[in-house]
């Protein structure tokens, strides 16, 4: 059977107008050499489309935005779920459901009218389904956990072409891989998610020149070593390209009130000559606006490390390293709830390390190998003070599934995939088995 005639959905294959703009992720100097892109019209035609690929001895990879796309993809079928986008609230049982195409941007805006919030990140483009998927390190992690944890239901299209609905008493173990484990076991088409109270969201970002760098840093450790789990803090070292200047921000929330929030935060109020500090309550359709992350595809080419504490020497490292070519050296504290064992959890289990470090620059031609090495060179610079653990969900081109799961889980996580998936029918972005 044609791919066409298997599917209702546009198929576009190489060569054809407008595949290269299809075929792109979101990172757009990652290079997806696919064999076709089907953009699904519903769960019933993303099911016939697997159905398609294992009778035809084919492999599916889904990605509704392209966002965490590892390149890895020769001659499969990219599957485009974007039109999978509906949203239902139930204010009253703090449920909501989400098609698989939906950001968590448009998420956030229907539950905030209800004084609820799901566990989203830094962006408002990037996916639901693909952020669980990987686990999800959200702004409200320390207080809740990881992402993914707050899943009740998974629709999804399993490797015979059958949709079903997974939960953790119908099927525990894929309901364990599914949240955090990656996309290589079934096909999300949507997902039942658990929200939490959150009548009162204070956030915002503070800027200062770059010259404030190290008293910033100093005062986020002192902050960060105490933290309630409701605090969330990031800090930044932005580089842009001259003549801008370079700068140093915090952003930050605060699950509560801000009396509560400015208290906790005095420390940075005590450092002089802020640029500007956008601080205060906020409605949580804006929380993807802290971070002022780009939103339209993007060069971006990002390494992230999990760091086991802020000595001395580590804060002078981060605080004092020249950064260039890189844009920003970012340092996101995690802990709280994040750090402890949940029995009924997911595949991401416990993460230790207290702070997570994020470096970013440019995937250009002229810029990437420059920008590579010193992302290397920072991180050896480092030394002990990175843990070798990088997040499944912030894995990059060139890193390895192994990287992210202790070898247990990693082991449990193949044996699942070698059970639900014989025929090899789901490609993740990084693969358990690759």
């Amino acid at each position: 059977m044609d791919l066409r005639n298997a599917v209702r959905g546009r198929v576009l294959l190489p060569g054809e107008d407008g595949f290269d703009d299809a075929a792109r992720p979101w990172a757009v100097g990652v290079h997806q050499p696919v064999a076709a892109v089907v953009e699904a019209e519903d769960a019933a035609d993303a099911a016939a489309l697997v159905r398609y690929a294992r009778e035809a001895g084919l492999t599916v990879t889904a990605q509704p935005s392209g966002h965490g796309a590892s390149g890895d993809v020769q001659g499969v079928i990219l599957l485009r779920t974007a039109r999978l986008d509906w949203v239902e609230v139930d204010a009253e049982a703090r449920v909501a459901r989400v098609g698989a195409g939906v950001p968590w941007g448009r998420v956030l805006a229907e539950t905030g009218k209800h004084g609820l919030t799901g566990m989203a990140g830094s962006s408002p483009a990037v996916t639901v389904a693909g952020f669980l998927a990987g686990g999800g390190v959200s702004w409200f992690g320390r207080r809740h956990g990881w992402a993914a944890d707050s899943v009740r239901a998974f629709e999804i299209v399993d490797a015979d072409g059958q949709i079903v609905r997974v939960t953790g008493e119908s099927d525990a173990e894929l309901f364990w891989a599914l949240r955090g484990g990656g996309g290589d076991y079934a096909l999300i088409t949507s997902i039942e998610l658990a929200l939490h109270p959150a009548p009162s969201v204070y956030g915002g970002r503070i800027v200062w020149p770059a010259a404030r760098a190290a008293e910033v840093f100093d005062a986020f450790r002192q902050v960060t070593a105490n933290a309630p789990r409701e605090l969330s803090l990031w800090i930044n070292r932005m580089a842009p390209p001259p003549p801008a200047p370079a700068m140093v921000s915090v952003d930050v929330t605060y699950l509560g009130e801000d009396a509560e929030a400015k208290a906790l935060l005095a420390a940075f109020d005590g450092i002089g000559g802020s640029l500007s500090d956008s601080r205060g309550l906020m409605d949580l359709a804006d929380l993807g606006t802290i971070a002022a992350e780009p939103i339209e595809p993007s060069p971006m080419l990002a390494r992230t490390e999990l760091l086991t504490g802020l000595d001395e020497a580590t804060l002078d490292t981060l605080a004092g390293t020249d950064l260039a070519p890189l844009l920003n050296l970012q340092v996101r504290h995690l802990g709280g709830a994040l750090a402890e064992t949940d029995p009924a959890g997911g595949a991401g289990g416990a993460l230790a390390e207290p702070y997570m470090l994020y470096l970013l620059g440019l995937r250009l031609p002229h810029l990437t190998d420059a920008v590579q090495a010193k992302q290397a060179a920072l991180v050896e610079a480092l030394g002990q003070a990175v843990s070798g653990r990088k997040p499944y969900t912030f894995l990059a081109p060139g890193d390895s599934a192994a990287q992210a799961f202790p070898s247990d889980t990693l082991g449990r996580l193949r044996e699942i995939k070698r059970l639900r998936d014989p025929y090899g029918v789901f490609r993740a972005n990084f693969p358990v088995l690759g």
